[in-house]
């Protein structure tokens, strides 16, 4: 478990993931002119996304004697993330002016481990049938 490269990079995603639950993507005011912080905790349709794409790495570390199960859910993590990021710009687009923080990274590290991960996973998939071709 622990020797395949797509573990790290599940965890690194799954770091990333509940990280930006605190820590801010983007500062700025509202219509209001109250100062904001855009974080994972903004809305609720933020917040379960965020917590089900941590949880979904989290989970898929462990599934690594089942590859394919392993790849469909890295997937669905992938597509969860660029939804998160859909509503991320829709939130912010709502905002009168703002910057975007250093933190923001932690989203496109997210989608970054991820394909990663994918990569790895499809690797040691090839790696298996090359190995039961040879028996």
């Amino acid at each position: 478990m622990l020797q395949r490269i797509q573990t790290i990079w599940l965890f690194l995603a799954a770091l990333c993931a509940f990280a930006s639950l605190k820590l801010p993507i983007y500062t700025g005011t509202d219509t209001a002119l109250q100062n904001i912080r855009v974080e994972g905790t903004i809305t609720v349709p933020i917040m379960m996304a965020t917590i089900a794409i941590g949880v979904i790495a989290l989970i898929n570390i462990f599934l690594y004697s089942n590859r394919m199960l392993q790849f469909r859910l890295c997937l669905l993590a992938i597509f969860l993330e660029v939804g998160l990021l859909f509503l991320y710009i829709k939130y912010i687009n709502q905002m009168a002016d703002g910057t975007y923080a250093l933190t923001s990274v932690l989203q496109a590290g997210v989608l970054f481990f991820l394909f990663a991960a994918v990569k790895g996973i499809r690797k040691d998939e090839k790696l298996i049938r090359e190995s039961n071709r040879l028996r």
